[in-house]
Formats: structure tokens, C-alpha cells, sequence
């Protein structure tokens, strides 16, 4: 855990008691001794590096793939393997190869010299 001094900005959080009990019964089973303020701060970070808790990505973006996600899956034929099911599904997520160049929602490949 980062050290933090009495300069780092300071914010006002009031959790309901319910919450508050959870977070303090969090840092009592913790290896080392935090206060609230620590604990709170602990499981604000903890939170962050969680998958999808990206927050540029919006609620709609959720929504919207895991829509496609579900629709692609009842178009696959069910007598796939799990392994063929899965590539299906990739290929058409991703689209046509002519179509990778002009998409601007994903990252270019990184390309190895050599």
C-alpha cells in the first residue's frame, strides 16, 4: 500500500452504517492494519483495476455487446464445438479482414520487426 500524507486531497464519502460495517470488517481481515480512511481508499483502487470498470466505457457500450454477444450465440449452430462456436463468434465480431484497416473502435495489431 502506498504511503499517503495529510496533503493528498481529501474527499467527503458518507456510506450508510451498513456499508461502513462492511468496510471496516474488510480491513480487519486484512494482512496489515488500515484505518477507514486507508481501507476506503484500498478498495476504491482494488475496484478500479477490476475488468470493466473502465470508466470511459459506458453503461450503452455494456449493454450494446453483451447483446451482440447473446444474439451471436443463438445464430451459431449448437452443433459447433465449443471451440468452433467461439471462432465463429470472433469472426464475426471482428468483421470482414477488409473492414480491420477502417475500424476505429479497436487497436491496430502491434506489428514484431523482424
Amino acid at each position: 500500500m502506498k504511503s499517503r500524507s495529510n496533503r493528498d486531497a481529501s474527499m467527503v464519502f458518507r456510506p450508510t452504517p451498513l456499508l461502513r460495517a462492511a468496510i471496516v470488517k474488510w480491513a480487519k481481515r486484512q494482512a496489515e492494519r488500515l484505518t477507514l480512511s486507508q481501507a476506503v481508499c484500498e478498495l476504491v483502487e482494488s475496484g478500479l483495476k477490476v475488468k470493466g470498470a473502465d470508466p470511459s466505457e459506458d453503461r450503452q457500450e455494456r449493454r450494446a455487446r453483451k447483446m451482440a454477444g447473446e444474439t451471436i450465440d443463438d445464430m451459431i449452430n449448437a452443433n459447433l464445438t465449443a471451440d468452433d462456436k467461439a471462432a465463429s463468434k470472433r469472426h464475426l465480431l471482428d468483421g470482414p479482414e477488409e473492414f480491420s484497416r477502417v475500424r476505429v473502435d479497436r487497436r491496430k495489431a502491434s506489428r514484431s520487426a523482424g
